[in-house]
């Protein structure tokens, strides 16, 4: 295919599921991300279109040490969850998270159609810690740039 400066969202390919250690997948299943960002070759921040069916959840509620977060719903009404409650979204309304404060974050869909969102947020896998205060899990550099997911004693899944 030649260089384009412009695609379409549905050209790249969706990211189905969650790497999340098996036992943490369940709520996730279902969630669809298209990475845009990729399609040009972004490295020092990531955009996903995402999709919720209903019933999913875009992650287990965590928050990051090193990237800043940013989403903006386009169809559907998706719950915000927080360390601060609920709040229920929708079209237009947008959401941010700033590099390491502690409010443990996610979006579920508790509605009978689709949510659509963009999420936004900063590439820093070779010094981001992400925290999951709800569950026994982190996820941390692994010192080649990557991460991987430990238990808070640091033992890995």
């Amino acid at each position: 295919m030649p260089d384009r400066n412009a695609r379409r969202a549905e050209d790249a390919e969706p990211r189905l599921g969650s790497p999340y250690p098996a036992q943490f997948q369940k709520e996730i299943a279902g969630r669809a991300k298209y990475l845009l960002g990729d399609l040009f070759g972004l490295d020092q921040f990531g955009v996903n279109l995402t999709e919720l069916p209903p019933g999913a959840a875009s992650s287990q509620r965590h928050w990051h040490s090193a990237e800043d977060e940013f989403i903006y719903v386009l169809e559907g009404t998706p719950t915000l969850v927080t360390d601060d409650g609920d709040e229920l979204l929708g079209p237009g309304d947008c959401a941010g998270f700033k590099a390491g404060a502690p409010n443990g974050h996610c979006l579920v869909n508790r509605a009978g159609s689709t949510v659509r969102y963009l999420e936004i947020g900063t590439r820093r896998p070779d010094i981001d810690a992400c925290e999951y205060p709800a569950i026994d899990m982190r996820l941390e550099p692994d010192g080649t740039g990557r991460r991987r997911f430990v238990r808070r004693d640091g033992t890995s899944y």
